[in-house]
């Protein structure tokens, strides 16, 4: 998860319309066999895809085909089939940015270091950034909603200057105000939000003050994943040549230096931009100069069918992101960041439900409704294999029925209660709830949205989506049977 939050999270997806219609199907909810989860099994493919050889996994590397590898032939052996003209693997066109660590920043005149007070980078193939004496421009959270009746930006010729940007939304900072959704994150509080509207509104430059609370991960999670290569879907001249040159994060500490050197109070102003849109010209300047280059080369998707019966032509997903971080070899000793909650368990989760689910049509207890299984690649870079998928679907989107995202699974054991974060925003948490009721468990409602990203962008065209935090082993398996068979209430729309 390119957020990082090691937490867990099961997402699914769906679009509804209302449909009264039950598929022509002999496999009825009594007459399934029961899925037998192999533990070992699972335990073992986490092991082996987060092990020191895969290197953490990160796209384009040897670790990408030592993966690949390791997916193809276990999706082969279950007897699925290849989705990409009769491959597993779905290319998807990437290019690495990689900015030079040598970097030469200062800010209202005051001198900062990379990685220790910032990190900076940029996505163009240019050679680097040479920026001199950019003004700087408080944008409050640089949100544009007009739903919400609010825009950061308003009034604002932002050509030329660098946007700095609180991280989040309103809504964490007022959660009763009825502001945005409260604690829950919209996307106007996403970080690729943010860097996309500053690119909008003709910005030069934006930077986001990283704030451990809001952020829900520390400084940590900043210097280790947007440090190193940076990699992006390609993009064609004009979508790159609209992109702002420099994107970036500063520490809290930096960003309070800015705004005293400036002759303000961040805490004060925190607290207006919470309240009502804001931007301010800080009446000080930025410039910045770093080398950067860019590398083109493709990942891939690995996405394996098991083919329905009676509707075959309609498509349930279960996703997971394959991808980590990779190694970082500027760091002594252990230099790999191995991930394997983070996702290694996901994808292990759904090679065991493919596993099980192949194992029953075998034995003549097959599914109405065709289940793809996609393993994504790029999540941790912003998504990259999920948004490259949602908008190269090798299934139609309007015969995609439903989508059950896993990003880490649980490692708490037993639970009784689990987190339902989006709760009410789609059909399918109906049948979850029914599922572990069955079992005595407890769905609680949504506290907070920080968790939850990747399974939004997998299927972008379905408006409806639920992600569900700490689910029970002993739910998922329940899922992997009774959930599919059944004709949903609803169709996409």
């Amino acid at each position: 998860m390119r957020r990082l939050y090691p937490l867990c999270a099961l997402a699914m997806l769906s679009a509804c319309s209302p449909d009264t219609s039950v598929p022509d199907s002999t496999n009825t909810l009594a007459e399934l066999k029961p899925v037998q989860f192999n533990e070992a099994r699972f335990r073992n493919d986490i092991k082996t895809l987060s092990s020191d050889e895969f290197e953490g996994r990160a796209p384009t590397t040897h670790g990408e085909k030592l993966t690949l590898d390791y997916l193809t032939k276990a999706f082969t052996d279950m007897g699925l089939k290849g989705a990409y003209q009769g491959s597993f693997l779905q290319p998807v066109p990437m290019v690495s940015y990689t900015a030079d660590e040598a970097q030469q920043v200062t800010l209202a005149g005051l001198p900062f270091k990379y990685r220790q007070d910032l990190v900076l980078s940029s996505r163009h193939d240019n050679g680097g950034v040479n920026i001199e004496n950019a003004p700087l421009v408080f944008v409050g959270y640089g949100v544009n909603a007009p739903e919400y009746a609010w825009n950061d930006y308003q009034d604002l010729d932002m050509k030329g200057k660098i946007a700095v940007i609180l991280v989040n939304d309103p809504g964490f900072a007022r959660p009763d105000s009825g502001k945005f959704n409260g604690k829950a994150m919209t996307y106007y509080g996403r970080w690729s939000y943010k860097f996309e509207e500053a690119s909008r509104q003709g910005a030069l430059g934006a930077l986001i003050i990283h704030d451990t609370e809001p952020a829900s991960y520390p400084w940590s999670v900043v210097e280790n994943s947007w440090t190193g290569a940076q990699q992006d879907l390609v993009l064609s001249k004009a979508e790159q040549d609209s992109r702002i040159q420099v994107e970036g994060w500063l520490t809290l500490d930096t960003a309070t230096q800015l705004f005293e050197k400036a002759g303000l109070s961040l805490p004060n102003l925190m607290a207006r931009a919470a309240d009502s849109s804001i931007n301010l010209p800080l009446e000080q300047t930025a410039s910045i100069v770093f080398k950067n280059k860019a590398e083109y080369a493709n990942s891939y998707n690995v996405v394996a069918t098991l083919t329905g019966s009676t509707q075959a032509d309609e498509q349930i997903l279960y996703t997971a992101h394959w991808d980590h971080i990779g190694k970082d070899e500027t760091k002594e000793g252990d230099q790999i960041y191995n991930g394997a909650m983070d996702n290694a368990s996901g994808t292990a989760g759904i090679l065991e439900i493919a596993r099980q689910l192949a194992d029953n049509a075998k034995q003549g207890h097959g599914l109405a409704r065709s289940v793809t299984f996609i393993a994504t690649t790029g999540e941790e870079q912003g998504l990259l294999g999920s948004r490259y998928y949602a908008a190269n679907p090798l299934y139609p989107i309007d015969k995609t029925v439903a989508v059950l995202n896993l990003d880490s699974t649980n490692i708490y054991g037993k639970t009784k209660d689990y987190t339902i974060i989006g709760k009410g925003k789609s059909e399918l948490e109906n049948y979850l709830i029914e599922a572990a009721t069955q079992q005595n468990r407890v769905s609680m409602g949504e506290k907070i949205l920080h968790q939850v990203v990747s399974s939004v962008q997998i299927t972008s065209a379905l408006p409806n989506w639920v992600s569900l935090r700490y689910l029970p082993v002993a739910v998922m398996k329940q899922l992997m049977t009774p959930l599919l068979p059944i004709k949903p209430r609803c169709k996409p729309r």
